[in-house]
């Protein structure tokens, strides 16, 4: 538990694209949220001239949940669900290819305000800047 906490450790930059979502905030992915970014970006996507690669593993740590209607006591619930965790400053998506920034900026965004946690669509540029800003700031 202890760590899902706190901002991302690792220096995240991009490894193949030039552009992506980094989270701005913490939280958990379940498979109905991995869902709907394939859907979105399958649909906006130009499979000849752009690519897609997920940073995120896929959903990994079992939620539990006791039974509705179940009384206190009875031990640990079953596994309810998988969900991944998220952390403030990761990149959950990279999209690159022949494109610029204003093709993939709509669909990114759209992505990016449907996230259980505040996440922003960024280049190469921006997400450079952002980690210039923290450095200096810390």
């Amino acid at each position: 538990r202890s760590s899902d906490l706190g901002p991302y450790s690792k220096v995240e930059m991009f490894t193949e694209g030039q552009y992506g979502i980094v989270a701005l905030g913490g939280g958990y992915l379940r498979w109905g949220h991995f869902e709907m970014m394939r859907l979105t970006i399958n649909r906006c996507l130009q499979p000849k001239t752009m690519f897609a690669i997920w940073r995120v593993n896929a959903p990994y740590k079992p939620v539990t949940r006791k039974g509705l209607g179940q009384r206190m006591g009875g031990g640990k619930g079953a596994v309810d669900h998988y969900v991944t965790p998220v952390k403030c400053g990761q990149l959950v998506l990279e999209v690159g290819g022949h494109c610029e920034f204003g093709e993939v900026e709509p669909f990114l965004t759209q992505v990016a305000k449907k996230l259980p946690f505040l996440a922003r669509a960024v280049s190469h540029q921006t997400l450079t800047e952002m980690q210039n800003d923290d450095r200096k700031s810390t």
